[in-house]
């Protein structure tokens, strides 16, 4: 029960991750007018952003996957 709320949380994580970086790529002349001394294409910063987003992901879909892994089955299924 709780890899499957996690793994939930993690497709999505994985789907906003891929779709963060190809906004990074596409915004890169934007970008760079706003950045000082730091190259829009930094592939340490963006490891670094999706590292933190990821692990944040983790954290977020953790607590009600405990949660719904000490619920009964059973009787969850007989109340609906």
């Amino acid at each position: 029960m709780r890899w499957m709320i996690l793994r939930q949380s993690l497709l999505l994580a994985a789907a906003g991750l891929v779709a963060g970086v190809a906004g990074a790529v596409a915004g890169v002349r934007l970008v760079e007018s706003m950045l000082y001394q730091l190259p829009a294409r930094d592939p340490l910063t963006l490891a670094a952003a999706g590292a933190v987003m990821l692990i944040t992901c983790v954290f977020a879909g953790y607590l009600p996957a405990q949660r719904a892994s000490r619920v009964d089955l059973l009787v969850a299924l007989r109340s609906e």
